[in-house]
């Protein structure tokens, strides 16, 4: 059985661009209307930092590895055009990582 994928970006955003990469990268922006068209992705969460403006951290979540991997390849050119399109939203952007959920058995 394979576990939920996700995946943790970190960004650094201007203050004057703030609200136009919410609009990007939250639930319902473009990132998340592209990965719609793939029935294996679950959702987005986008985190705003209390104590830090502009520090943001988004959490994608896929039904397994494979099924995102298989979503890049599908989506290639598209996720590189939208992609062009948002990188001048941030002043710096970095890979925190690829997770498995956890999930508990409560019967162990």
């Amino acid at each position: 059985m394979e576990h939920h994928f996700v995946y943790i970006w970190e960004f650094e955003v201007p203050a004057a661009m703030d609200a136009e990469f919410q609009r990007h990268y939250g639930p319902g922006g473009s990132w998340a209307a592209l990965f719609r068209r793939d029935p294996a992705y679950i959702e987005t969460i986008l985190l705003a930092d209390a104590s830090t403006p502009g520090h943001y951290l988004t959490i994608d979540r896929w039904q397994s590895e494979r099924a995102y991997r298989s979503f890049r390849e599908r989506f290639a050119q598209q996720y590189e055009a939208l992609d062009k399109v948002c990188e001048r939203l941030t002043r710096r952007e970095s890979s925190l990582g690829s997770f498995f959920e956890v999930v508990s058995n409560p019967a162990a």
